[in-house]
């Protein structure tokens, strides 16, 4: 029906479409999945984080939403988000809502005990961001710092700097309070403030990926990325991690992270490890 097109592009228009067009019915997945949530669907949870996930203007990219569109593709389901709050995304997965949740989630093993986790995507470095260009956490010994609670360096950050420390809901409000200099210093995904920049965001502000330092191990190994899905679902977890696999090798992953204005090495992940 379509002469020109190779597989990929077939895979592509039958996850576009849906599982029960004609394109679906030639299309051959890459792996076995013995079940998603709703047939023929890969269903996602998915919250605003750019530039890991967007949602805005009812288009679903960011760099985990171009990697999953990628996976439904290859295995011949219709990409199918769900936006929800950051705070339900892994609760639609624990509750059968949705196949798999999306937006920078950290490969940690906590969540490994009730959760499946995919191969590691991209590495999520810690960024300082001040008017200064602070780049060491020595620099922020003595200063009035945020950071948006939930990150790996949050208890360290705590340790260090005591009451010194303010914790944020999320990074919003941490760049309202360091735009009025309630703060001196703020530390968020470098990725994330490296984006809003090219968008216009942080006037003034200048952000760099952290100095290593053994006070914080968060500046010395960067957490891994992935995605969380349902722990039973063994099938999806062995595709979603052979697709992933194949897209670090031809340099998908690291062209995603490039198009949204990320370092591409960010894709060197290294062997899988779990954030303990």
């Amino acid at each position: 029906m379509f002469p020109r097109m190779n597989a990929l592009a077939v895979a592509t228009l039958a996850a576009m479409f849906g599982c029960g067009s004609a394109l679906a019915q030639d299309c051959k997945p890459a792996h076995k999945i013995d079940s998603t949530v709703s047939a023929g669907k890969l269903t996602v949870a998915i919250y605003e984080y750019p530039p890991f996930a967007v949602t805005a203007g009812g288009q679903i990219g960011g760099v985990d939403g171009e990697i999953l569109k990628a996976v439904a593709a290859a295995e011949c389901l219709a990409f199918t988000p769900v936006v929800v709050d950051p705070a339900a995304t892994i609760q639609y997965v624990l509750a059968g809502k949705a196949d798999i949740a999306s937006g920078d989630w950290y490969r940690t093993a906590e969540r490994a005990k009730v959760l499946g986790l995919s191969a590691p995507t991209y590495l999520d470095q810690m960024g300082i961001y001040s008017k200064e260009g602070f780049s060491s956490v020595e620099s922020m010994v003595g200063k009035q710092v945020g950071t948006v609670s939930g990150f790996l360096w949050v208890a360290e950050l705590q340790k260090l700097l005591g009451a010194n420390l303010k914790l944020y809901p999320n990074p919003v409000a941490l760049a309202q309070d360091l735009a009025a200099g309630r703060i001196q210093i703020g530390v968020d995904s470098y990725g994330t403030g490296a984006y809003a920049q090219k968008k216009g965001g942080y006037a003034g502000i200048v952000i760099k990926v952290s100095e290593p330092d053994p006070r914080v191990q968060a500046s010395i190994q960067a957490a891994q990325s992935g995605f969380p899905y349902t722990k039973s679902n063994a099938s999806l977890g062995a595709a979603m991690d052979a697709d992933i696999e194949a897209m670090h090798a031809d340099g998908k992953i690291a062209g995603f992270l490039k198009s949204f204005g990320l370092d591409p090495s960010g894709a060197d992940v290294g062997p899988p490890r779990l954030v303990q």
